[in-house]
């Protein structure tokens, strides 16, 4: 089969584009645009605000890169991809908001290609999203969980609560033994159904981002909030910047296959704290995110 690249492209290009122009218009500055090319095949269109009104660091990234031979990360699971040239395309986006009572958000959809002469292609798609809050607010959760649903019920009743048990163990700090936020969806190696079929599911995850976050984002942007919620947030986001580093697939495939780093890294949270041994107080807000949101739940028929 042929895969059409370019009708690929063209999605993925106009979903960074809406995705953005919504976000500037909500936060009332304007995102860098920084188009790059990658020295080894391909590039990309970074797109980034920092020290926004509303959005402390934001960036989405659309990336279009390619090679000749794959790296570690991607042939570990699939041996058989080793010597085929890859092409690899989507959108990647972290936003971290400055008040604490916004969630951080991060969206991904992507699809990979490799090609060998006189076989067929092996392509796949994947991505999701997932919300991780600093102070938890129950309809937040439920509305997140019941877009994502919403988005892949189309498709067939098995693949949210599929997805969505894949996020709750993807998204998971193994070194601390607790949820990075209270997840959403997550997929990869997606191919069981034919090229349209995945490419279709995967657009409506793409499309149902800003019906999912940006109601949330409205609803908490203007809470009061002082040095202490912020401090909380601080420490919280320490959590972020472990996982991306350590667990993410993503960010280890980007690294290892030469790309750009600073898109690569362009999820991480501009103010971060560590401190040894902390805990939050009982009864406090802060700790009822650990008690009441940092497990797995099953969000929408719980609301």
């Amino acid at each position: 089969m042929n895969i059409p690249k370019d009708q690929l492209k063209s999605y993925f290009l106009s979903l960074q584009e809406s995705i953005v122009s919504k976000m500037e218009s909500l936060d009332g500055k304007s995102f860098r645009r920084d188009a790059w090319d990658r020295p080894e095949g391909g590039g990309g269109i970074s797109r980034l605000i920092e020290e926004g009104n509303l959005l402390e660091r934001a960036g989405a990234n659309f990336s279009h890169v390619m090679g000749d031979k794959l790296p570690p990360s991607a042939t570990a699971h699939r041996p058989e991809l080793a010597g085929r040239k890859w092409e690899a395309m989507g959108v990647s986006l972290v936003f971290h908001p400055r008040n604490p009572y916004v969630p951080t958000v991060h969206m991904n959809v992507r699809c990979f290609v490799a090609e060998k002469a006189g076989e067929e292609p092996v392509w796949w798609f994947g991505g999701g999203m997932d919300l991780t809050p600093y102070y938890g607010y129950e309809e937040d959760a439920v509305h997140f969980h019941k877009t994502c649903k919403d988005a892949l019920d189309p498709y067939g009743a098995d693949w949210h609560p599929r997805f969505k048990k894949w996020c709750d163990e993807y998204f998971f700090l193994k070194h601390r033994n607790e949820p990075r936020g209270v997840g959403g969806i997550f997929f990869d190696d997606l191919n069981s159904a034919d090229f349209e079929t995945c490419f279709k599911l995967t657009q409506s995850v793409g499309n149902n981002f800003l019906t999912a976050y940006v109601p949330i984002f409205e609803r908490r942007k203007d809470l009061p909030y002082g040095e202490r919620e912020r401090d909380f947030q601080a420490y919280r986001r320490g959590r972020y910047v472990e996982f991306n580093l350590v667990f993410d697939r993503g960010t280890l495939f980007g690294l290892q296959s030469g790309g750009r780093t600073e898109s690569i890294l362009m999820s991480m949270p501009p103010i971060v704290k560590w401190r040894y041994d902390w805990k939050p107080e009982a009864g406090t807000p802060e700790a009822k995110l650990y008690t009441d949101y940092l497990v797995a739940k099953d969000w929408v028929k719980n609301s």
